[in-house]
Parts: C-alpha cells; structure tokens; sequence
C-alpha cells in the first residue's frame, strides 16, 4: 500500500485527528503479511464483546517481547544491504524486528530501546554517512539520554586505504558505550571486502540474541514485527552476480593540452534487462595490467604459474594477480603481511610513524613498496598478503530515458608518472586504455536512493559538480528533458579551463538553448590570476541561490569529498546565514532541515 493512495482518505467521525495520526504511525512500515494479519487481528477486536480479547491475538506475554531495532547509515547502499540482510536472519530466527533508515530514526527515541544493532559506513576523512549525520551528532551532544537498560552491536564499513577507518562505526560503539549502553558481540570493522566478515558478525549477533529475543513460537512472530523485509532487486544481475557487457566506445572529451584526460565512456547492457535511476552508480569489475603483474612476479621472483589458493579456489598465481587481487591501491594490512614475511627492517622502521606511513602509501602502488623494500615471500604469502579486488563505483551519467539499453560513465582516466615509472589506475585504466571498444566488462548496477531528482518534475534544482562530479547531472537534465519538466534547472560547473575542461559544452549549451537548463555558472579555476571554484561562485550568487531554495529548489553534490563537498557546504551556510538573516546556529538548522527532507543530497567520494 503505497502513501499516495491515502492522500485523499477522509477519517469517519468516529476518529478524531489525533487518533488517525496515531493509527497511520503504528502501522508505518508494517509489510504486507504484517498489514492482512493487523486488519483481522483489528476485525477480531471489532466482533468480540467490550473488554474481551479477540480470538486472533496473540498471547499476554508476546506484548512483553523486546524488539530489535536494527539502524542503518549507508551512503552508497553496503549498509543498508547488510542490514536489510540480518533482518531476514533475525526474522528467520524469530526476532521481532524493525528496520530503520537513521535518516528516519528520532534521536530520542534511543532511550526507549531495548536491543540495537547499528550498520554504518564511513566516508572521506572519517565522516558520517548523510543520512546518519544527526544521530550520530546527537550522540555526542549534551542532549544524549543515558542508556544503562540498552544492549547494542554495531558493524562498520570502511576501507584501510583511508586514515580514519570505519571511524563513525567507531563512534557510534564508544558513544553507546558512554552513554551507559552494553555490547552485545564486540564491534566489527570491515574493510572492502566485508561479506565473510559481516555474514560471521550476523551469526553471532543471532546466536547471542537468542536467549533474550525469543520468547513465543516463531509462527506468533509476525504478529509483533514492525520492520520491513527487503525488497528483491529488480535485476537478476549483481555485485556477486554481473553482466558481461560490451564496450561501445571510450572517447577522450577534454582537449590535447589539458592536465586531465577525462573519457566518456558507453556501454552496451542490451539483453539484459537492467533498470537504472539518475542518481544510481554503476559498479564495474576490471582485470589488473598483465605487464603490472609481470614487474610483480619479477620483483619477487615467483613463477606465475605457481598453484595458489584465493577464496577456496585453486589458480596460478598469475591469474590470482590479474585477477582477483588488489595491485592498484596500497593499504597497512598488506605492508604489515609484507613485513612479517620478509622481515624487512626498513618497512618495520617505516610503520613505526603512522603519518609517515600514510603519506608514504598514499603514492604508491604494491609494486612500488616490493620495489623500495625487496624480500623473499613465497606465492601464498604474497596472495594472501593482498586484499581481494573489488569493483569501482561510477556515478552514470546518462538516463535510459534518453539511451535505452545503454549506459554512460564520466571516468578520469588515473594515468601518471612517478619514481621513474608509469602509473595508472585499476578500473580507469582498464575502462579507458586497456579495454577495446568490443571487449566484455562486467558490470552491476548499485541503487543510491539518497541521490534522486525530485518527485515532482516541476520543483527547481541546483547541481554542482566540478570536474568528473558532472555525471550524474548529465543523467539528471536527460531524464528531465524526456520529462518535459518545468522546474527551472541551475548548473554550477568547474575545472581548470574553459578551452581544455569544458565537459558536454556543446550539450550543456543545447539545454540552455532550449530553456531546459535556466542558469549555468562556470568556474574555470587556472583561467585567472586568483583560483575560483564553484564554492566562489556560489557566494557570489549567494541571494538568488538562497531565494531559489526558499522557493523549494533541491540542491546536489557530487564529487571530491575531501575538500570540494566541504567547502561548498561552508558556502551553503554562509549563504543561508547571510540572505536568510540568521545566525550560525539556525543556518546549520535550516541545512539540516533540507538534508531530512531530501533537498540537500550529495553523491561524494
């Protein structure tokens, strides 16, 4: 039963307002089962005489059943899939459950829960994900209720490579934690490769809940479920599970001179019935350099021929390194496996300075650290010194509306010079160098729906992405242009140069031509004396910025999160500061106001 269909219910005299609010709250969320089983249950009250109990309900004590309520914060979607995942665990084993977008969650609810379970990822330099910012603020603030009856868990979702690992998973269990709150099962942190780790955390989690959670047969369960089990995805096609599909073109859009090689790439999904949003990403699998492998296994004199094991399955080593492992990213857990099997004193000395570790990894590759620190590692140490390689998401830049069984990808091809050598990314590489127009790439589509253009085509949006952070907006003004949308459009774009980096020019001025696209302000930042980013012109067209998000505008980020995201959102609040006459305080309310109702959404990496 979706919400629409209740829009125009008119309530019976017999409720007054109060009451349907508190009946549509009750029953938000409830699935399908839980729904037809609440309407006889309902139907048993309404036939039984006044004070008996109807012949549906179930017993007293299942009243006294905890519930677990199982938080996610995800920006990309792992987490939500992990915790969609336990519920039907939990489910299976007879919990009584509910699972809750954080971004949906009241803070102060927290102090009537009984048994928690938080998935949450973590992103740029140890951020919350959007939709987990106000929870995991309110946790640190002085406004956190103390929670000595609650028992939590909580997973976390990072990647090594970064400083600040699966740090908001490690707030959230520290903050619990002083607020009064015990652990259930220790925290987990789990890097990119996180489905072992996170299926061994779910079982425990299960296991040790059972005692506490399990208080009726597990067929009176549903009648105290209040969550929502996952809805199958569309596509039969998958993380674990891809398309083979077919390159159609790469084709270099910025100009000879520019410092960026930035590719447009197109890709086939014909025959596979694959859906995609605006707004979604695409996952793509790559093979490593085959002559990055070969400078690999002459570093470390092995054969590639050698029999190795990765994942329960036996392959040469070579295949291993082309491709299943991660060559293209250095991370510490590598470096520490690398060192304990050479007993290389000059890596022991390097790893005793964190920050000089970090900096150290953050230009290298693997085959640069065997280069600097050569040792003897036999073909199964080396394997498993590495991680195992993992799909690179790339926001598409393309609506089917407009392409049909294609989809279309912005990539800035990684490809660069240091210590003597040359140097390319794993999935740029392969997407735009590596890979002939023909060849198989497989392919997956992962759902953000914390990137979506408007419910209504007529409501105005502001887009700001820089540099390859343009994707997703070409995909936007492509679904809008086959919408006939209203809503005024205005596009804030930046790069080095006009002449070398102007991404789509010609089709951004097609759309300004047609009217589609209202405004767009460009910031060319090498094409003055003082650096402009779109942060500058942002302040710069701060009134009508605000008198368009006064008017109900959405406002979107995509790209560099480290810095470009940051800064565009310190413009934010200046602007609302400024044009809306508030403090600092009520500016940083208002965003965030606009962030619960979706009209701040960002798309960041």
């Amino acid at each position: 039963m979706s919400n629409d269909s209740n829009q125009n219910f008119a309530p019976p005299a017999v409720l007054n307002e109060q009451q349907v609010n508190a009946i549509t709250q009750a029953v938000q969320g409830l699935n399908r089962d839980q729904l037809t089983w609440l309407s006889g249950y309902i139907a048993g009250m309404a036939g039984a005489p006044t004070g008996a109990a109807p012949m549906s309900a179930a017993p007293a004590a299942q009243a006294d059943v905890p519930t677990l309520t199982i938080l996610f914060g995800s920006q990309t979607g792992n987490a939500k899939g992990l915790a969609e995942s336990f519920q039907g665990k939990a489910e299976e084993a007879g919990f009584s459950s509910k699972l809750v977008s954080m971004a949906d969650y009241k803070p102060r609810q927290l102090k009537n829960e009984t048994h928690v379970v938080v998935f949450v990822s973590t992103h740029g330099e140890g951020d919350a994900p959007d939709d987990a910012i106000e929870l995991h603020e309110f946790l640190a603030g002085k406004k956190a209720p103390k929670l000595p009856n609650l028992k939590y868990a909580v997973l976390g979702l990072g990647d090594s490579s970064y400083e600040f690992f699966c740090q908001t998973g490690k707030d959230f269990d520290s903050r619990l934690a002083a607020l009064g709150a015990s652990a259930i099962i220790p925290r987990e942190d789990c890097d990119v490769d996180y489905d072992a780790q996170a299926d061994s955390f779910a079982q425990k989690l299960v296991a040790s809940l059972k005692d506490e959670l399990v208080a009726s047969a597990p067929s009176q369960t549903v009648a105290a479920q209040t969550g929502t089990a996952a809805q199958p995805e569309s596509s039969a096609y998958t993380k674990k599970a891809p398309f083979a599909a077919t390159l159609l073109e790469a084709q270099k859009i910025t100009g000879r001179d520019s410092v960026k090689d930035i590719q447009h790439i197109e890709i086939s999904l014909e025959d596979s019935g694959i859906a995609y949003q605006p707004g979604d990403a695409l996952g793509v699998w790559f093979a490593n350099s085959e002559s990055l492998v070969d400078e690999l296994l002459s570093l470390t004199q092995l054969e590639g021929s050698a029999e190795v094991t990765v994942a329960d399955s036996q392959m040469t080593l070579r295949e291993a390194l082309i491709n299943k492992l991660e060559l293209t990213l250095s991370y510490p857990n590598f470096i520490k496996a690398y060192q304990q099997a050479t007993a290389s004193a000059s890596l022991a000395e390097l790893m005793e300075d964190k920050a000089t570790l970090r900096t150290y990894m953050a230009d290298r590759q693997i085959v640069d650290i065997v280069r600097d620190h050569p040792g003897q590692i036999d073909a199964q140490a080396l394997v498993d010194a590495l991680r195992p390689l993992t799909p690179r998401l790339y926001s598409i830049a393309s609506s089917q509306s407009e392409v049909e069984d294609e989809v279309h990808l912005t990539v800035a091809h990684v490809d660069y010079e240091a210590f003597g050598v040359r140097h390319q990314g794993g999935a740029s590489g392969f997407l735009c160098d590596r890979l002939a127009e023909g060849g198989e790439v497989n392919v997956f589509v992962e759902k953000n729906d914390n990137f979506r253009l408007p419910e209504s085509s007529d409501t105005p949006v502001i887009m700001v992405g820089p540099g390859t952070g343009i994707a997703p907006f070409r995909a936007f003004m492509q679904e809008r242009d086959a919408q006939e949308a209203q809503g005024k459009n205005w596009l804030f774009f930046g790069n080095p140069h006009f002449t070398q980096d102007f991404l789509y020019q010609v089709e951004w001025q097609g759309y300004v031509k047609s009217g589609l696209l209202d405004k767009i302000t460009l910031a060319f930042s090498r094409d003055q004396k003082e650096k402009v980013y779109v942060q500058h012109r942002l302040l710069e067209h701060g009134a009508q910025v605000f008198e368009w998000l006064e008017q109900g505008a959405h406002f979107y980020v995509c790209g560099d999160a480290m810095h470009m995201a940051k800064d565009v959102e310190a413009a934010l609040i200046s602007i609302i500061q400024e044009h809306g006459g508030k403090s600092e305080q009520d500016a940083k309310a208002y965003l965030v106001a606009l962030r619960k109702a979706k009209r701040y959404q960002k798309d960041v990496y």
